[in-house]
């Protein structure tokens, strides 16, 4: 049963998701995209004045359910946080959220906006490249 209510969560962020659209000259701003699957991912992040903290964030792209989702839901997760705890978020905090077990197809459909993610926060602002090392 909790499966199912996991599934519907999904479902929920997928059909309406949270943060959904692209900010006006973000101060962090990176794409990824999953060949497997189609998904496009776009991350914007505008910080606070001190560049200290998450002011806005938003995503934009398309693709799978579990994509749009996560991707949803990871927003969801980093706004208005600390610059510092937004670096520390893991790709096993994104499938915490997800909260399903899926294939390893699905768990990159999962990951995208994670990826898109740490591209933007190790990128530099309006980052398309990979991240550095």
């Amino acid at each position: 049963m909790a499966y199912d209510m996991y599934q519907e969560r999904i479902l929920q962020h997928y059909r309406s998701p949270r943060n959904f659209g692209q900010l006006e000259h973000p101060d962090l701003s990176a794409e990824e995209s999953n060949p497997l699957c189609g998904d496009h991912i776009r991350i914007d992040i505008r910080l606070d004045p001190a560049k200290e903290k998450v002011a806005e964030v938003r995503f934009s792209g398309d693709g799978c359910a579990i994509s749009m989702a996560s991707a949803s839901m990871l927003t969801q997760k980093l706004a208005g946080q600390p610059l510092s705890a937004v670096e520390k978020v893991t790709k096993d905090d994104v499938l915490q959220l997800v909260a399903i077990p899926l294939s390893p197809v699905r768990v990159k459909c999962a990951l995208t906006g994670f990826t898109a993610l740490g591209r933007a926060l190790h990128g530099g602002a309006t980052s398309t490249e990979p991240a550095r090392a």
